[in-house]
């Protein structure tokens, strides 16, 4: 699984023009199956977000994690995350896991954070989504398990 994680004051996303999903404080995870991924990757990643200290402690110190803060998650599937472009200027995706295990995948994972203690919240799987977000820091991490 691959994972592009920001820590956020607050973010959302929307479907046609409603939003579907929100976070305040905390972290926007936009995340992608790979092919051969399983729950097993799944568990991992949301075990590895739970605990990443990407917060600022009382000395200013990237040392809390997101359940340390009581912050929440909005959890988006990005299948261009499995994005190949060493090839030319179309980006390829096969990489990418098939559609309904992706779908599987990000669902499992969404609740294998909230398992966690993260309050999560979602995206619509395959939809046009429009997310709004305002980085904190910025702080913007890659993940790949």
């Amino acid at each position: 699984m691959r994972a592009l994680i920001q820590r956020i004051a607050h973010a959302s996303v929307s479907v046609d023009g409603k939003m579907i999903g929100r976070s305040g404080p905390g972290l926007l995870i936009l995340i992608c199956a790979m092919q051969g991924d399983s729950e097993l990757q799944a568990d991992k990643m949301a075990d590895k977000i739970s605990k990443l200290r990407i917060f600022r402690d009382e000395a200013g110190k990237m040392n809390r994690s997101v359940l340390d803060t009581g912050g929440s998650a909005l959890v988006i599937s990005q299948f261009t995350l499995a994005a190949d472009t060493s090839r030319g200027n179309r980006p390829g995706f096969s990489e990418a896991a098939a559609p309904e295990v992706a779908d599987r995948l990000y669902q499992y994972f969404a609740k294998s954070l909230g398992t966690r203690g993260v309050a999560v919240q979602t995206g619509e799987f395959g939809a046009d989504m429009k997310v709004e977000l305002l980085n904190d820091g910025p702080v913007t991490l890659w993940m790949e398990i």
